[in-house]
């Protein structure tokens, strides 16, 4: 694959990593009274979130591109609607755990879009897998809670 097409996949992410970010916030101290065990796991979330997103953009200027640091338009229409279906939920909890479900879910299968059918050339796929492997992971821990609900 060409530098141009990388830039282009990895920006991509990037913008996918920014809109984890912003939906992080948008969940920041919405259900740590009843799942107060969840805030570290929270804490981490965000935490790799910014570290993933320092990666991509460390990649994208090795391969002599300019980092579109910007979130992306179904991540800002999928915030939007958790806004109106959050005022009409009568648990705000349950809806607020379904929508980090569903963003991680989002984010996975975009990664794995991703490596499936993308030559990103080693040194970017290495860190695009493990990026994938910490969305699992995190995944992994709100589907369980989600499901306990």
């Amino acid at each position: 694959m060409n530098n141009e097409k990388t830039v282009s996949v990895l920006n991509d992410l990037l913008n996918i990593t920014n809109d984890r970010i912003e939906g992080f916030s948008k969940v920041e101290d919405k259900v740590w009274n009843t799942h107060s065990a969840l805030k570290a796991d929270y804490d981490q979330m965000v935490s790799q979130s910014q570290v993933m997103k320092n990666d991509l953009i460390k990649l994208i200027n090795e391969k002599g591109g300019e980092a579109d640091n910007t979130t992306s338009t179904a991540g800002a229409f999928h915030r939007a609607w958790i806004d109106v279906k959050n005022s009409f939920s009568s648990d705000k909890d349950e809806t607020t755990l379904e929508n980090v479900v569903f963003g991680e879910k989002a984010a996975i299968d975009a990664y794995q879009d991703v490596l499936d059918s993308t030559d990103l050339g080693p040194e970017s796929s290495r860190v695009v897998s493990d990026h994938l492997h910490h969305l699992k992971s995190s995944y992994n821990k709100f589907e369980n809670l989600e499901a306990r609900s």
